[in-house]
């Protein structure tokens, strides 16, 4: 990579971790402005930092339906939303189920339960909404195993993106807590760039487990 190529990497990564920031304190203090700017930029800015970093196309496809998902919902087009997320995954699918590394049924397992338990404790409070809840649940499961069998760092990515969103279902279900909002973006937020960072280090040969520098980079 050259270095023109890597600062450039380098400062849209902080940009969208500075975006992250802006995002969830104005979650957490009710900055209605701040939250809705800060929201829509979040994907565009990754999906320019994974360009710098040559992501396969139906990585940037991913982000590209995800930063729709976050534009559509805060317009109030949840049906829209939630079928642009639904493409996202789709899309991480394809993605991992390119290049999978160890298969484990016992991931299929326990992500399967874990999908079964969320159902049955939500569905009551969902009313018409539980079929279209539960079908979306399904799929962000699938992505969470397949994103594990790629390898950890997309794993961990696929179980934060999880719960971020079975937090926003227990919201529709009527349960409702302190902090809730702030948890749903910081988990979405760090949950897209281990994806998306997963997917690219793996298919550039480096690292993808190791811990973290300041820049987001294995040492």
């Amino acid at each position: 990579m050259r270095l023109g190529q890597l600062v450039r990497g380098r400062r849209r990564l902080a940009a969208y971790w500075g975006a992250t920031v802006v995002q969830v304190v104005a979650v957490a203090c009710d900055v209605k402005v701040l939250k809705q700017v800060s929201k829509v930029s979040l994907m565009p800015l990754l999906l320019a930092w994974s360009r710098t970093e040559q992501a396969p196309p139906l990585l940037q496809a991913a982000l590209l339906a995800s930063a729709a998902g976050d534009l559509l919902l805060e317009t109030d087009l949840q049906l829209a939303g939630i079928a642009a997320f639904a493409a996202a995954h789709a899309c991480y699918l394809a993605v991992f189920l390119a290049e999978p590394g160890q298969r484990s049924w016992r991931v299929v397992a326990a992500y399967g339960a874990l999908w079964a338990a969320l159902v049955a404790v939500l569905s009551p409070g969902l009313g018409g909404q539980r079929v279209p809840v539960a079908a979306y649940a399904l799929l962000l499961t699938a992505t969470a195993i397949v994103s594990r069998w790629h390898s950890p760092r997309s794993g961990l990515g696929g179980t934060l993106f999880l719960v971020s969103d079975a937090l926003i279902a227990l919201r529709l279900s009527g349960r409702e807590f302190p902090g809730r909002g702030a948890l749903v973006m910081s988990t979405y937020a760090v949950g897209q760039y281990l994806l998306a960072s997963g997917a690219v280090q793996k298919k550039e040969g480096r690292p993808v487990d190791g811990p973290l520098d300041g820049t987001g980079q294995p040492r």
